[in-house]
């Protein structure tokens, strides 16, 4: 499940609202929103989640009822864990807590269980204990606890280790661990928490059995996740990122402050479907803000995206890559009305873009597809066809294979967003200044029936992706069917591209 980016010429509720206002984050609803009447102002501003600065403070007394944990006694909080019954409260007493010293030490809870941090409670790994929470108890909330200096393998995580459902982190703060900061299960909640300088992820929100459905992460600051560089470290792997979703059916996306990550801030990859990311600020990334790669239907609106990008965008142009590398990036995604969810389709609305390291590229991968040596997501299939070996000659060059193997970019509609670029600020002079739709030329394997330009033609004008009514600020420059085709703006509207209608466009740089 990794990403090519370079393949274009290769064969290859209340409570919660209030809980929300407390963190200074912004909390919108499930109902549908009116459609834009215009595109935002630059100047609006948006609210951030500064929860790592300032942390909410847990309870100084033991709630009634509570088991008092004690930090003098090494492995007391998953003593009392074991030798409570479920739904017990947990009250972590200030102060520094351990687990024995084996690596695999850790609490294993309780179907219900809380675990509530007074003011100044740790939970410290000592970089000795791999993790922190386990086992697959279900609908486990942990609050107003630092867990810190777990040391996870790679692709694994500390809290919630397990991926058990139904699970509630609120108010915490998870830093400076290896791997993943916290895995995530169905139903989970991530709430008004601090997700900080994580090894590889802040979330890593897979499951390996089944899917994780009603996930919802509001409010959160996650930021510096990735210190362990782990894209240099296998390269191409596709293992890092603020936040990655792997497989996930539904999710809430909104209000969170993702900022500063060693590579992507937010990344679908891999049959996520039903996605709403909504009123969040996406800043200083070292590469793309947001990828959705190889999903399905999501909503992407209000978020204010800015200075993304310029790290890895920069490092590809200076190595004479031709492919708009972008800060928001659908690669293989796009609506598909068959796989049920709240919209059939992926719409980018109301967005604010500012000097970003280009804007919104779509790119569909013409070698990708079912059963191809060339599919990363190795051995994994769409959602409409579930039988990989399906995928094979002579069946897939007709129909409902030929479209059921692929994922398709199709039906995405960019709307009244604003995409602002001034070179002054980025220090760029090429390559930082595209909007693209395009494929590569199709040549593998021997057998594939979408060799040729077929995926690049579909993609660019038949597969209903559309760009209108946006206000560009800036020198931009559009791509299309191909990274040779680079067209001005009255290109990009003319015959046959027929994009932008309704859309400003104002050349010089700078808001």
């Amino acid at each position: 499940m990794v990403i090519k980016w370079r393949n274009w010429a290769l064969p290859v509720a209340a409570s919660a609202l209030a809980l929300l206002a407390a963190t200074g984050c912004v909390s919108t609803s499930d109902a549908p929103a009116a459609e834009p009447t215009a595109a935002p102002s630059m100047s609006a501003a948006r609210s951030v989640a500064r929860v790592c600065a300032h942390p909410a403070a847990g309870p100084a007394k033991a709630p009634k009822g509570a088991v008092t944990v004690d930090p003098a006694v090494v492995g007391d909080l998953a003593a009392k864990t074991k030798s409570s019954p479920p739904n017990t409260t947990f009250w972590l007493r200030p102060g520094k807590h351990r687990l024995d010293p084996d690596r695999y030490a850790q609490v294993i809870p309780k179907e219900g269980n809380r675990y509530l941090g007074a003011p100044g409670a740790v939970l410290d790994g000592r970089k000795k204990n791999q993790y922190a929470f386990g086992g697959t108890a279900r609908d486990v909330t942990i609050r107003y606890l630092t867990v810190r200096r777990f040391v996870a393998p790679p692709d694994e995580g500390v809290v919630n280790h397990d991926s058990a459902d139904g699970w509630v982190i609120e108010h915490a703060t998870i830093q400076d661990n290896s791997g993943a900061g916290l895995m995530a299960g169905a139903r989970q909640r991530v709430r008004a928490s601090c997700l900080r300088d994580n090894g590889q992820y802040g979330v890593n929100a897979y499951k390996a059995k089944g899917r994780i459905s009603g996930l919802v992460v509001e409010g959160n600051e996650i930021v510096g996740n990735n210190t362990g560089d782990w894209e240099r470290r296998r390269k191409g792997c596709g293992c890092t990122g603020g936040i990655k979703f792997w497989a996930v059916n539904g999710a809430d996306v909104r209000g969170n402050w993702v900022h500063d990550n060693r590579g992507t801030g937010l990344w679908a990859d891999t049959n996520n479907n039903d996605f709403r990311i909504e009123n969040n600020v996406l800043e200083d990334n070292d590469g793309a803000a947001l990828i959705y790669e190889t999903s399905y239907n999501a909503v992407i609106r209000n978020n204010t995206i800015r200075r993304n990008n310029w790290v890895e965008g920069r490092r590809e142009a200076d190595r004479g890559d031709s492919f708009p590398y972008p800060t928001v990036y659908l690669s293989e995604s796009g609506g598909e009305p068959r796989v049920k969810a709240r919209t059939d389709k992926i719409e980018i609305y109301r967005n604010v873009l500012e000097n970003n390291w280009s804007g919104i590229t779509l790119w569909e991968n013409a070698d990708r597809f079912c059963n191809s040596p060339a599919n990363t997501s190795s051995g994994v299939c769409t959602l409409l066809v579930r039988d990989t070996d399906r995928c094979a000659k002579p069946a897939i060059a007709k129909p409902p294979l030929y479209a059921g193997c692929r994922w398709k970019t199709q039906r995405v509609d960019i709307h009244d967003n604003r995409f602002v670029l001034d070179t002054s600020v980025v220090k760029c002079t090429v390559k930082c200044d595209r909007m693209a739709v395009l494929a590569n030329y199709g040549t593998y394997p021997d057998w594939s029936p979408y060799q040729g330009e077929r995926v690049a033609d579909a993609i660019t004008t038949e597969q209903h992706n559309r760009w209108h009514d946006n206000v560009y600020v800036g020198p931009w420059q559009f791509v299309a069917h191909d990274p040779s085709r680079v067209l001005d703006f009255g290109q990009w509207q003319a015959t046959p591209y027929r994009q932008d209608a309704g859309s400003t466009f104002r050349a010089r740089d700078g808001g």
